[in-house]
């Protein structure tokens, strides 16, 4: 099968592996499918490869062949012209890259829906023709997340903050704005994240403890189910359920008005629990279902419910077995030398401990601070690297000072009340990029808490971290050395970095 190129890469080449050819070009990028756009009368095939900077993304859909004309995931509902998939292409990994949304800008100009005011540019007021009120977007990835102040819980009911808030940078200007910052008629502090997967959701929606660990509260259940929650979707957990975000994002990113239909809502839903996506090729280690390694996203769709949580496959183990590439004959001297580094990857991911220290979600649960651990330990879950526990963690991605520097983002001074329990590693007073779960709960402890996702189709969807502050996969292994002095050596994090490339 010859797979559509998504987009350019260092050189031109083809790379042929076992019955695939994969075709990839330099120079401008090339007109291709890889772009879905709503309302277009086109089918999504059961299976889709898009070439990616590591080798071919994989998104594979269970409900068979699905005609998009009129489908509500593919469908715009209002002025704003969006439907579901602007902002989840399954050439992305059902999420966002950077480079499709440079290239959307390039190609249509800036008027792609993805660049709505309402959350593609860095605020509403801003002048909709500039690249310049769009930077955010178009260099690290992130869409606006207005949030009212003080916080509302799901039936709209104000929730008393334990904490003050200050807007000490305001790069966007739209935290001090007069319609949409901090003072206006309906306060909002406007944050900035990157679109999560919208595949591989009965991983995201799998409940692993019956209670929440991280604070020994008692899961919520659904009201429309009255299954548990997972708390594993959206970065803050603002929405509960599947159901409950699809509604959120129709109202806010896709400006529907009035209530949704339920048949609507069942029909999004059902769609997007038969989407699995994953790396499935990489343009060196070659197939990754070779050489007794599982990756790919038919083992993500093949699994068992009983095998979703933690136990027999936890995702590094996937690629253990590229530890014997050496003995296979059939490979090339680089396809040797990168499936044996992948199998490091995973032997580090795994068993390489460090001190975990003042990381709210971790280390003030009872563990200790620092608490001696690996990777896995919090990236435990089956095959997707999510963490069974539910609830959110501060791993210092945006909370002064382990954040990366980035003076784009908004600076928030956050001040806990008198009485209130404070951050129980950073005090009363907190600099933040990004409040995260606070701004859904409205308590000290949970500033900067931000909901671990997915590691699936990683080379398909850069930037990482909810803030993109993270350009490249490498970049992530970066920080972890940085924030938890791991003493990695360079081969170990080119190991982990290609580690997570076959994801």
């Amino acid at each position: 099968m010859r797979v559509a190129v998504k987009r350019s890469l260092v050189a031109a080449m083809v790379i042929a592996v076992g019955a695939v050819s994969i075709a990839v070009t330099t120079g401008e990028p090339v007109a291709d499918a890889s772009w879905w756009s709503p309302n277009e009368p086109r089918t999504f095939e059961a299976r889709h490869d898009y070439a990616d900077d590591a080798g071919v993304v994989t998104t594979l859909n269970t409900n068979g062949p699905t005609p998009v004309a009129g489908h509500p995931f593919f469908s715009s509902f209002s002025a704003n012209g969006r439907a579901c998939v602007s902002c989840h292409q399954p050439a992305d990994g059902m999420s966002l890259s950077v480079d499709s949304i440079r290239k959307r800008w390039r190609e249509t100009g800036g008027k792609d829906p993805i660049f709505a005011a309402v959350d593609g540019s860095d605020c509403p007021s801003l002048p909709q023709d500039k690249e310049s009120s769009h930077s955010l977007l178009l260099k690290r990835g992130l869409f606006r997340i207005a949030r009212p102040w003080p916080p509302r819980d799901l039936d709209g009911k104000r929730i008393e903050p334990e904490f003050t808030i200050e807007v000490v940078r305001d790069p966007t200007r739209c935290n001090r704005d007069p319609q949409y910052g901090l003072t206006s008629a309906q306060p909002m502090v406007s944050v900035y994240r990157r679109p999560r997967p919208t595949a591989n959701l009965k991983y995201v929606t799998s409940v692993g403890f019956p209670f929440e660990p991280k604070q020994g509260l008692p899961l919520p259940t659904d009201a429309e189910t009255g299954q548990l929650i997972s708390g594993n979707l959206l970065a803050d957990g603002r929405m509960p359920t599947v159901r409950a975000q699809i509604r959120d994002a129709m109202r806010v990113h896709l400006g529907v008005t009035g209530a949704v239909p339920a048949s609507t809502v069942d029909s999004i839903e059902a769609f997007l629990n038969g989407v699995y996506s994953a790396q499935s090729v990489h343009r060196v280690g070659g197939l990754l279902t070779d050489g007794g390694a599982e990756g790919g996203p038919e083992v993500l769709r093949d699994a068992r419910e009983g095998d979703l949580q933690y136990g027999g496959a936890p995702i590094w183990k996937e690629f253990l077995p590229w530890a014997n590439a050496a003995k296979d004959a059939s490979l090339t001297a680089e396809q040797r030398a990168f499936r044996e580094s992948v199998a490091r990857g995973a032997e580090i991911f795994a068993k390489r401990t460090f001190l975990i220290d003042n990381s709210a979600g971790i280390t003030n649960m009872g563990f200790g601070n620092p608490v001696r651990n690996s990777c896995a330990f919090c990236h435990n879950m089956q095959r997707t690297g999510m963490d069974v526990a539910p609830g959110q963690v501060d791993l210092g991605t945006t909370n002064a000072p382990t954040a990366n520097s980035s003076p784009e983002l908004p600076l928030f001074k956050l001040t806990c009340r008198e009485g209130a329990r404070p951050h129980p590693h950073l005090g009363r007073v907190v600099y933040t990029q990004d409040p995260g779960f606070a701004l859904t709960t409205g308590k000290c402890i949970d500033i900067g808490k931000i909901t671990i996702q997915q590691m699936r189709g990683l080379a398909a969807r850069p930037p990482y971290f909810s803030n993109g502050s993270a350009q490249t996969i490498r970049d992530i292994v970066d920080y972890y050395e940085r924030r938890y002095r791991i003493g990695l050596t360079e081969q170990e994090k080119q190991d982990l970095t290609n580690l997570m490339s076959v994801l």
